[in-house]
């Protein structure tokens, strides 16, 4: 946008007349490209004449175009004029009215002008041309006159009214070519909206608020425009760095959805948004309305149960598996959610910073006994994952844990993929025991059988982590390195983390112990052994002083804390990555720990949207700006429905 309202400030303040040049190819460019992505297109706008490629040169043109790249505008007029009578098409002509615009030759220009509407008279773009000329002149009121009655002149052609449309845009008069778009609208008597034209324009004015009404308008036209429109809408967001555009197009459509709630059409586009903005607590607003006037059966709810799960928004994911079991035992939904509102209650547990041992017994219970009352059905193999979990994690029966996953393996009928994900999490436990042995063969089964997909890469990573773990440093940096290219971004992101630990803490001499100590912290935190983890971490500083690792250092002792439930040490040692490392790769991360802290656990919500804002302002390119911008926004009391 900024580029729009560039070229239009400098167009008419005496810059080079390239710049018009290309500001016209732009401009009509776009604004013709608006016709062809609707599902039943217009009649096809003709290209506007200076749009036409320029004829193959020769010297003579060559020279006239030096000229004019140069400013030599007389020189180059002198040529086009010649040029243009031996060859006269619109590109010559727009070069040779631009040179005599440019010298002040506006009477040469104006005969050609009308010349050309004498020749031609049912073409209305040459008014706006005329127009431009008088306006260059400096008779601003006869220029008026003359788009105003090149208006009027318009017919229910709609070939006629995309001319003059390109040709105010051409010019720049984004106004008026809003007014002859609006008059169409008219003269078709509503047979075609120009919805798609009139939207594009308000875009390149700035004026997203109505581009969005205009896009919205066309769904009331043809409701079939739904997919034409939402992708529309996600290109333009794409590009709202500042989250304005966002805020209007919510209050626009939640506004759509009250005022005209019979018109699903609405309704689903708000869902789709909410989707795409991953607000899910808005998106189960939507979910739930349009499935009751729908009479769906919950697939839509299932969908963002499994995408608010898989962003660890639980509440939400709770929410949608409750209301499928209120629906009763003939959903078709009803088991699948009865077993899932179990795993969801696991998840929301160990999301918590320091889980309580009776709720872990008592959700253990839980999936105890329904993994141990439903014969070992293959379809509740997260259960039997998740307890040996927990068993394992949380309430230290390894042993238990690793029997349950053994069995859970050899269960007949069970998928290649659900074997695989059980023998990563009995992996993961034999690491815990310190069975290292058997568990870097269980990650290198799980990675030869799916070598190309993210589960395979998750294997080949947690394998990479172990090696880590145990000191073997090259190795690890050299898996990592691979995996940076992973499809999974979690997986990239852990890898690209893993890779710069490595390479910035090996000493140049190839001195280990630092990062071997720091290693051994976290193999210890690992297997919840935290206050041997954090006296690792504190011999560090004791031994070396000054040295690269000790942001991690800090770091890794506020996530230990946190999970101890010393919220104020935690926040401290946070803190002091931020101040002390404003540059270091873990500012950005440091900041987000101590605002989810000062939010949740300190109960500080000013702290945190202070925090919030400092991540916003200093770490745009974070991969937690949008996290962070949401809860910043959520603090300062924006509206969420």
């Amino acid at each position: 946008m900024e580029i729009y309202h560039h070229l239009k400030k400098t167009l008419f303040n005496s810059q080079p007349p390239w710049l018009f040049i290309i500001f016209i190819i732009f401009n009509c460019h776009l604004s013709i490209a608006t016709c062809f992505s609707q599902d039943i297109p217009p009649a096809k706008p003709p290209s506007l004449p200076f749009q036409q490629d320029a004829p193959q040169a020769g010297n003579e043109e060559q020279l006239a175009m030096q000229y004019y790249q140069n400013h030599d505008y007389d020189k180059a007029a002198e040529l086009y004029e010649r040029i243009y009578t031996l060859k006269p098409n619109s590109y010559y002509y727009q070069l040779l009215i631009i040179c005599w615009v440019e010298t002040k030759e506006f009477g040469k220009a104006e005969r050609l002008v009308k010349r050309l509407q004498k020749a031609e008279p049912g073409t209305i773009r040459y008014d706006v041309d005329l127009g431009y000329l008088y306006y260059r002149e400096g008779n601003a009121e006869k220029s008026k006159k003359i788009y105003e009655d090149a208006i009027k002149k318009l017919s229910p052609n709609q070939q006629q009214i995309f001319n003059l449309a390109n040709a105010f845009m051409s010019r720049g008069e984004y106004a008026y070519c809003i007014r002859t778009y609006q008059r169409g609208r008219e003269l078709m008597n509503n047979s075609y909206p120009f919805g798609f034209e009139l939207a594009g324009v308000y875009e390149q004015m700035g004026d997203f608020s109505n581009a969005m009404e205009e896009y919205l308008n066309l769904l009331s036209f043809n409701k079939d425009y739904l997919n034409t429109v939402q992708d529309r809408i996600q290109m333009i967001l794409s590009y709202d760095i500042n989250n304005e555009k966002n805020e209007v197009l919510r209050k626009i459509l939640l506004s759509r959805v009250q005022k005209e709630p019979d018109k699903i059409y609405f309704s689903e586009l708000l869902w789709w948004y909410s989707i795409q903005q991953k607000d899910f607590d808005l998106a189960f607003i939507q979910a739930k309305a349009l499935d009751r006037r729908l009479k769906e059966n919950g697939d839509r709810l299932i969908q963002l149960a499994s995408l608010a799960a898989s962003n660890e928004k639980f509440d939400v994911a709770l929410q949608c598996y409750q209301y499928i079991v209120a629906k009763g035992t003939s959903n078709p939904y009803f088991e699948y959610s009865r077993r899932e509102l179990i795993n969801i209650r696991y998840h929301m547990l160990l999301s918590e910073p320091v889980p309580a041992k009776k709720q872990l017994e008592e959700v253990e219970k839980e999936l105890d006994r329904t993994w141990g009352t439903e014969n070992h059905d293959p379809q509740n193999i997260s259960m039997v994952r998740n307890l040996a979990h927990l068993d394992a994690f949380y309430l230290e029966k390894p042993q238990i844990a690793v029997e349950l996953l053994e069995q859970a393996i050899d269960i007949p009928g069970l998928s290649d993929t659900e074997r695989a994900n059980c023998k990563l999490e009995l992996a993961d436990i034999l690491l815990f025991t310190d069975d290292v042995w058997e568990a870097t063969l269980l990650y290198q089964q799980v990675y030869k059988q799916f070598p190309n997909d993210v589960l395979g890469q998750e294997a080949k990573f947690k394998n990479t982590k172990l090696t880590f773990y145990i000191g073997e440093f090259k190795w690890a940096k050299a898996q990592a390195d691979v995996l940076k290219a992973a499809t999974s971004k979690f997986i990239s992101n852990d890898a690209i983390a893993l890779s710069l630990l490595i390479s910035e803490n090996l000493d140049p001499d190839s001195n280990t112990v630092a990062l071997g100590l720091y290693a051994r912290a976290e193999l210890l935190d690992y297997r919840n052994q935290m206050n041997r983890a954090l006296q690792t971490l504190d011999s560090i500083p004791m031994l070396f002083g000054e040295h690269p690792i000790l942001q991690q250092v800090l770091y890794k002792k506020g996530e230990i804390m946190r999970k101890q439930g010393k919220f104020a040490e935690s926040d401290s040692l946070f803190q002091l990555v931020i101040s002390g490392y404003p540059d270091g790769i873990l500012a950005d991360e440091a900041l987000m720990q101590s605002a989810t802290l000062n939010e949740k656990q300190l109960n500080d919500p000013v702290r945190a949207q202070q925090l919030y804002q400092t991540l916003l302002d200093k770490y745009p390119g974070s991969i937690f700006i949008p996290e962070a911008r949401k809860e910043f926004r959520r603090l300062r009391g924006d509206k969420i429905q």
